[in-house]
Formats: structure tokens, sequence, C-alpha cells
């Protein structure tokens, strides 16, 4: 599992849009997104990288969390 941090994640539609894109490059992808926080939690076989560019390409900046 990775944890990004989304700073710019405030609202619903901001989630969607983070969870389409990751779904899309990975259909198995679990994706959790929590609002108050401003993250997202990926379970992928995907790396990273795929993952931070999908999350980009939706529109987001992020930075991986430990």
């Amino acid at each position: 599992m990775i944890r990004f941090s989304v700073p710019d994640m405030n609202c619903g539609h901001c989630t969607a849009s983070i969870e389409k894109a990751i779904v899309t490059i990975d259909p198995h992808a679990t994706v959790t997104c929590d609002l108050t926080a401003r993250s997202v939690e990926v379970d992928s076989a995907l790396d990273e990288n795929a993952l931070k560019a999908a999350i980009h390409d939706a529109g987001y900046g992020s930075q991986r969390l430990s």
C-alpha cells in the first residue's frame, strides 16, 4: 500500500477524478481517498511513479507519505 499527500484535493469531484485515473491504469487497484487528511491510499501492483503519474494526469500534484 502506498499513501500520497494530495494538497489540492478538496471535494468529491477531486476524489472521483483521482480514483478514476488510477483504476484506468490498474483495474484491480483499491483506492481510498481521505478529504480531511487530503491523502490517497492505493493498493496496487503498480509502482509509485506510475501512480503519481496517474494522479498528475487527473490534475493533482502528490507526494508520497511514509
